[in-house]
């Protein structure tokens, strides 16, 4: 197994005093664990105002954590000097650009800052950026920033590479190149921590996932081990069949929580579809009422479908 090329544990982070909370401290990460390996794609998931953007910023020195450990590459972020900061590339969600520069000159500039830059113009034209090349940075959409801010961060041919909210703002055509660069900078071998709230993201491009939810991390696993069947009710997907109208969905009641009900005639939904003997149940309540489905179909769960457990179970603590 690779050394993690990102390691952090029991993350703290507080702000403050606050005036409006008569001086006290506000404690914004309670204990961010993840780590992150070479050539994998670690996404760090959850809602606006979870953490995410805070934790990044420890984990690239822009931040001095209030307790834990945060290393990058074998050394603590905070403390390092310009030899770990060239071998690190950094997206920031605001973009961090100078507003009265021009993307290409920018980028130009940045390009001189290391010995063996990536090519200005192939990143240019793969993200076309010279369509706008001569507006100032002040002037540019949402999307074109983040474009240049994303072209910014890969000149450095960086060993590990820090996304916040990468896709914000982009058209989907942007949107798929950015995934395509992405995953080409996985193949090379770096490793690639990335900030989202978007579910159909996090899908597509993660090895990882780590959820955070109110400063801390509740869950982390693969998508398949995030989304797959669990013995716990509340974790479930939907199943859907077709059969004759009018049947009696009220007399399934050995569910494990889920309720059956009949969407439009002759379709019929099935919630919290948890378990074995959820399907064992339902095959019996079939042939009690002496019926065949003519299509059955399951709903997987998604990280959304996990996203809004963790958040329910949060709400109820």
């Amino acid at each position: 197994m690779l050394q993690p090329s990102v390691l952090v544990r029991d993350l703290r982070k507080d702000f403050g005093p606050v005036p409006s909370l008569d001086g006290r401290m506000v404690k914004v990460l309670r204990g961010v664990n993840f780590q992150a390996a070479p050539g994998e794609v670690t996404t760090l998931l959850g809602s606006n105002g979870a953490g995410k953007s805070t934790t990044l910023s420890c984990a690239q020195g822009l931040l001095k954590p209030d307790g834990g450990d945060v290393t990058v590459l074998g050394q603590q972020p905070y403390r390092a000097g310009s030899a770990l900061r060239s071998r690190v590339g950094v997206m920031l969600q605001d973009g961090g650009l100078p507003p009265s520069a021009r993307p290409l000159a920018l980028l130009n500039l940045v390009a001189r800052m290391y010995q063996h830059p990536a090519s200005v113009d192939e990143l240019a034209d793969r993200l076309g950026i010279h369509a706008f090349a001569h507006t100032n940075i002040r002037r540019l959409s949402g999307g074109q920033k983040q474009r240049v801010a994303f072209a910014a961060a890969l000149l450095g041919k960086p060993e590990v590479l820090f996304l916040d909210e990468p896709s914000a703002g982009l058209d989907p055509q942007s949107r798929q190149i950015v995934f395509d660069m992405i995953q080409e900078q996985r193949a090379l071998g770096t490793c690639i921590v990335l900030t989202t709230h978007l579910m159909d993201d996090a899908e597509k491009l993660s090895d990882r996932v780590f959820i955070i939810d109110r400063g801390q991390t509740v869950a982390e696993g693969t998508v398949a081990q995030l989304t797959s069947w669990s013995a716990d009710a509340s974790e479930s997907g939907e199943l859907s069949f077709e059969a004759r109208p009018g049947l009696p969905v009220e007399e399934l009641t050995t569910l494990s929580g889920g309720v059956l009900s009949e969407a439009a005639p002759g379709n019929y939904r099935l919630s919290k579809f948890a378990s074995p003997a959820d399907m064992v149940a339902l095959s019996q309540w079939l042939d009690a009422s002496q019926a065949m489905p003519t299509t059955m179909a399951m709903r997987k769960r998604t990280l959304e479908d996990v996203f809004l457990e963790i958040a329910e179970k949060s709400r109820d603590e």
